[in-house]
């Protein structure tokens, strides 16, 4: 636990991608909690954190939680809130099943020529094509403390020829082989449990073209509502 709680903290304040876009971070608190936050708003961040971009859909969102005064606290991740003043869209957090889960649905598209493109994306994505090929190669050497990058995977593209395209679906069977990017989110993601103990972990917000200005990190607490902004 205490491993799990040093990694996901170089996340929280690691300078990520020198030179380059850098994560935004926040802090706020109640009488419940003090929440520490550090948002990944884009797909090269993203991917340097997961060692995949998750297509460039999702927000990911580093949370630490102290509960104060003794407190136990029970967390739970629909208690989390992702809004943009973008355009007011609001978005919950989804599960690693969600995103890369069995069961999820193939899409393939075939032209009359005969070449066609397959892709996965998780149940419920709403993604039309799903994810396109994840990060290239991933984040080199990974991330300090949170063990290798994984592919994504599941996406293969083939020639085609002229022609209106054909969508033809199916879900894939839960026999075939788990993929490796729903472990690496599962032993990331925020736990869900009673403490009264720092708790860490990510959040996976279906969310994207996104700018750290516009972010803002709700979370309904026992004490009431606790607003972050990112900067």
């Amino acid at each position: 636990m205490r491993a799990r709680l040093v990694g996901l903290s170089l996340i929280l304040v690691s300078p990520l991608l020198a030179g380059a876009k850098r994560p935004g971070t926040g802090q706020s608190e109640n009488d419940a909690v003090q929440i520490e936050a550090t948002a990944y708003p884009d797909k090269e961040l993203v991917a340097s954190v997961l060692g995949n971009d998750l297509g460039g859909h999702f927000v990911v969102v580093a949370v630490k939680m102290t509960p104060r005064f003794g407190k136990e606290l029970a967390i739970s991740r629909d208690d989390f809130t992702l809004r943009t003043d973008k355009d007011g869209e609001k978005a919950t957090p989804y599960a690693a099943s969600q995103i890369a889960g069995p069961g999820a649905l193939v899409v393939t598209l075939n032209g009359s020529g005969g070449g066609g493109m397959m892709a996965e994306s998780g149940p419920g994505m709403g993604y039309p094509g799903g994810y396109p090929g994840g990060y290239p190669g991933g984040y080199p050497g990974g991330y300090p403390g949170m063990g290798p990058p994984y592919p994504m995977g599941g996406v293969g593209v083939g020639g085609g020829g002229g022609g209106e395209p054909d969508a033809q679906a199916s879900v894939k069977s839960e026999k075939q082989k788990p993929n490796p990017l729903m472990k690496v989110l599962d032993e990331r993601i925020l736990p869900e449990k009673k403490t009264k103990e720092p708790v860490a972990g990510l959040l996976y917000f279906p969310m994207e073209k996104q700018k750290l200005k516009d972010l803002e990190l709700i979370y309904n607490s026992p004490e009431g509502k606790v607003d972050l902004r990112f900067r």
